[in-house]
């Protein structure tokens, strides 16, 4: 089993995983991953330099102590019951949950795709439960778990990508009106795409800057890495596998590995394009920061030939026009953060004002929904946040940061 533990905790003769910290080009972090701590020299340098460290219990000792930390966070009865529960909530009430839940498949990706990364077969019998608790997230709140999965840090990027992919594959799925069945290979699709990226060397998966001809080539075999190691799980279905090794292929057949074209994708296979771009744009990597919600949706509708154009308008309705998180400007001339979409319009949600656009002097935050009657102002145009010298946009919707 993985755990997150401090380094205070770290011991000799326990397996490292992962390091909590920035990837980047330095052999010490990279030559002591995935092996058994042995040397007292190695320790001290780990525990001088970083704070928190994934361990195998698998394969090495476990912590002495059971108030080390869990990776996938406690969970009582009352959460168990919380999470099977479909009615409203609000987003508030929502993010909490979404929280813990996020916590949990992140832990359970890393497991699975662990396995895979060490040829063991990888054990999916919790998979459904996993997809389970991320739709019933999404049918309490369809923005929380999605907007809250985008606030991902770079060293987590590959496990909690398939956990966000998993949440818009459902959600764009119930947009659609899928069957339920669909929803749920919708969701499993969503979190298994990216498995054979176990099977590309750190080296290219974790490159800070772009890769070269060489090393895309050598990425582009990972839906074809990926379809091996499924072919291998019984529980896992045709329809899956295909998402699995076609997530990369574009309508106008400029895609990979097969460079198929239009309908000749499956149509969850074409939603799985649109939902795995959508969260890697969105989410900042080593060689480049992520774009807006809001950015990402109009570059996104620009790429002629690369989307199915009716699945992608079912996605724009998903994540909505003004996603949350956005910043955006109102004819009153104030500043403001989507924090709601709106019940019944994609052009009126609920924002959270803090600063005045002409003076740029903040004040005390106030949430409108302009979908009242009573509200006149509206959204005027999307705004940048660094143009704003704001670092901490997510914060004022999230009431975290992110990772």
């Amino acid at each position: 089993m993985l755990r997150k533990i401090a380094v205070s905790d770290l011991t000799l003769g326990m397996y490292i995983h992962e390091f909590c910290r920035p990837r980047i080009n330095d052999p010490f972090w990279t030559s002591h991953v995935e092996r058994e701590l042995r040397d007292e020299a190695v320790l001290r340098q780990i525990q001088a330099s970083t704070r928190e460290v994934w361990i195998d219990t698998r394969l090495g000792k476990s912590p002495a102590e059971q108030s080390s930390i869990l990776a996938s966070g406690p969970t009582t009865a009352c959460d168990s019951e919380s999470d099977s529960d479909t009615s409203p909530a609000s987003m508030e009430q929502e993010l909490a949950r979404a929280r813990l839940i996020c916590g949990r498949a992140k832990a359970a990706v890393m497991t699975m795709f662990s396995d895979a990364r060490m040829g063991r077969s990888m054990n999916t019998e919790d998979v459904d439960l996993l997809v389970e608790e991320i739709s019933t997230s999404v049918m309490r709140h369809p923005h929380a778990l999605i907007s809250l999965s985008r606030l991902k840090t770079s060293d987590e990027y590959t496990y909690m990508h398939s956990v966000a992919v998993c949440a818009l594959m459902v959600a764009l799925a119930r947009q659609m009106n899928l069957d339920e069945e669909q929803v749920r290979e919708a969701g499993v699709a969503g979190l298994m795409h990216d498995v054979g990226k176990m099977m590309i060397p750190n080296t290219i998966l974790n490159k800070p800057d772009r890769l070269t001809f060489d090393e895309f080539e050598a990425m582009k075999h990972h839906p074809q890495a990926g379809l091996e190691i499924l072919q291998g799980c019984q529980q896992v279905t045709h329809a899956v596998m295909d998402v699995c090794l076609h997530h990369h292929e574009k309508v106008d057949g400029s895609g990979y590995p097969h460079g198929l074209k239009g309908e000749q994708i499956s149509q969850l296979a074409r939603m799985g394009a649109i939902c795995d771009v959508y969260d890697a744009v969105t989410s900042d990597r080593p060689y480049k920061k992520g774009w807006d919600a809001a950015r990402s949706v109009r570059e996104m509708a620009s790429w002629k030939g690369h989307f199915d154009e009716k699945i992608f308008q079912h996605f724009v309705k998903t994540v909505g026009i003004y996603p949350v998180g956005a910043l955006v400007r109102l004819k009153s001339e104030r500043l403001g953060i989507v924090i709601e979409q709106g019940e019944k319009s994609l052009l009126h949600p609920k924002v959270k004002l803090f600063m005045s656009a002409k003076t740029r002097i903040p004040f005390t935050p106030e949430v409108i929904n302009l979908a009242c009657a009573q509200e006149q102002d509206a959204i005027v145009k999307f705004e940048l946040a660094e143009d704003w010298g704001m670092h901490n946009v997510d914060e004022m919707w999230a009431g975290c940061p992110a990772g």
